[in-house]
């Protein structure tokens, strides 16, 4: 389970975080995965009961990612200002927060994830993924290279978290 750990949060890091980072952060959820009581009462101040909607382990890999990684917002146009935010100031986009404001969320949606399949071609572009159950806000995504999504996805049922391209599961829905 390690290795797929660390392989799924390499692949939704898209390279933001350092292998020590994710090396840590896959031991502490295998340990979480393995046995959540033993994990619980070894790190007293994680505040996590049964009422969570996904296992301690989902939920150890989910809370540590970084702001750069995990985005989240409640509207589309806070979503894109978390996109570019992650990227820094350096990195141009052609659509702007205030673009989407009225524009229906499956627009709003598709503009962003043309703007990012447009970047980092050699890669195939990012898809914009829609990762775990969101726990704190209506929108929770990660950036995946294109190349990487099928192996992200295969990742993700093994391992047992949700995670699809956000444009495809906003189109399923609708």
């Amino acid at each position: 389970m390690n290795a797929s750990l660390i392989e799924f949060i390499s692949k939704i890091s898209s390279g933001c975080m350092s292998d020590e980072e994710i090396g840590k952060i896959a031991d502490e959820a295998a340990q979480a995965y393995a046995d959540p009581d033993a994990f619980l009462t070894a790190n007293p101040d994680i505040n996590f009961d049964d009422t969570f909607p996904i296992p301690l382990g989902e939920w150890v890999v989910i809370g540590s990612l970084p702001d750069t990684v995990l985005l989240q917002a409640d509207t589309y146009p806070d979503l894109l200002t978390e996109i570019m935010a992650s990227f820094g100031p350096n990195v141009p986009f052609n659509i702007k927060p205030k673009q989407l404001v009225k524009a229906e969320p499956l627009v709003a949606l598709n503009r962003i994830q043309v703007q990012l399949s447009s970047m980092n071609k050699d890669m195939g572009g990012y898809v914009l993924m829609d990762i775990s159950e969101p726990l704190d806000h209506v929108l929770q995504t990660v950036l995946v290279y294109g190349t990487d999504v099928e192996r992200v996805m295969a990742l993700g049922v093994e391992l047992g978290i949700l995670i699809e391209p956000a444009l495809e599961a906003l189109k399923a829905q609708i």
